[in-house]
């Protein structure tokens, strides 16, 4: 009688022990998939900064060359107008 009750105690114990085992490892996982999705959030937000930061300073940077170009393109314009021009006046002096 006294070992029956003994292993009736002992699985009662056993049960009981993974029972509170399985209950703290479910409060484990709760707590990680929490942390877990803070710090997704906080990452996701920390990249869209930098992405806006990012976006920012390329369309300065390609303002700037724009304008650069252009001035560049505008001067050249220039200096081939005045080549026609002069090679037209040369062209019509020898046609005289």
């Amino acid at each position: 009688m006294r070992t029956k009750l003994g292993k009736i105690l002992a699985l009662a114990l056993f049960a009981s022990a993974t029972l509170m085992f399985s209950q703290d490892v479910a409060k484990d996982t709760d707590k990680a998939a929490k942390d877990t999705g803070h710090a997704t959030k906080v990452a996701a937000k920390d990249a869209g900064k930098a992405t806006k930061t990012a976006a920012k300073d390329t369309d300065k940077a390609t303002d700037k060359a724009a304008t650069k170009t252009a001035h560049g393109v505008k001067k050249v314009g220039k200096d081939v107008g005045h080549d026609v021009k002069k090679g037209a006046d040369k062209t019509a002096d020898a046609v005289k």
